[in-house]
């Protein structure tokens, strides 16, 4: 082989493995890989994992199931920030829920902010002071308590919903309710209309000294 044709051959080969080792650093780029420390993951993914998460939480939006035209609606989004651990009381947030008797129909909705949440595994309890409601029969229950329960079944199954006035018919805005107070998440979700998540609370065991 002559020297120029070696020379050739070198140069092309030189410059695959230039490429090859470009196409690895890009990918390993973009999946979040530090290339100069295999296995280390760098830019938004990582600032991501070292942010101190918090200490509970309940989002989302869904429908209740029924077997009757009435549209039934619940909404959260309440959180504890990781500071106020010890704190369920401390949590905030807003809710909303909607009762009519067929979606676009009569009825009447409510919202107000969070004032405590306790989860447990995927069960949470939270309750919230009604700051806003719609006209009529709603109206009564502006600055009371009201609570919910939500168990986040998992993908693939509907969620299930309580509230504290399950036994009464109606939220009557009673102001003595005590905060975190809920029936049992009895209610199905109906399956298409959403979902609700749930941050589970780690709880804050007393050590011994």
């Amino acid at each position: 082989m002559s020297r120029i044709a070696f020379t050739r051959n070198r140069a092309l080969a030189v410059g695959a493995a230039l490429l090859i080792t470009a196409g690895a650093a890009g990918a390993a780029v973009a999946s979040g890989e530090d290339v100069t420390r295999p296995g280390k993951k760098v830019g938004r993914h990582a600032a991501e994992r070292s942010e101190p998460r918090e200490a509970a939480a309940l989002t989302g939006r869904a429908k209740l199931f029924r077997k009757t035209t009435e549209d039934v609606t619940f909404t959260f989004d309440a959180h504890l920030a990781k500071k106020n651990v010890t704190r369920p009381d401390k949590a905030t947030g807003t809710f909303k829920f909607v009762h009519l008797d067929r979606p676009g129909g009569k009825g009447g909705w409510a919202k107000g902010r969070i004032d405590c949440l306790l989860t447990g595994g995927k069960v949470a309890t939270t309750t919230g002071i009604i700051t806003e409601t719609s006209a009529g029969l709603m109206e009564k229950t502006r600055g009371g308590r009201v609570g919910f329960s939500v168990h986040d079944t998992g993908k693939g199954k509907p969620d299930r919903v309580g509230y504290s006035w399950a036994a009464t018919g109606g939220p009557t805005g009673d102001k003595k309710l005590p905060k975190c107070t809920s029936a049992a998440p009895f209610e199905k979700v109906k399956r298409g209309t959403g979902d609700f998540h749930v941050s589970p609370w780690k709880v804050p065991y007393p050590e011994a000294h």
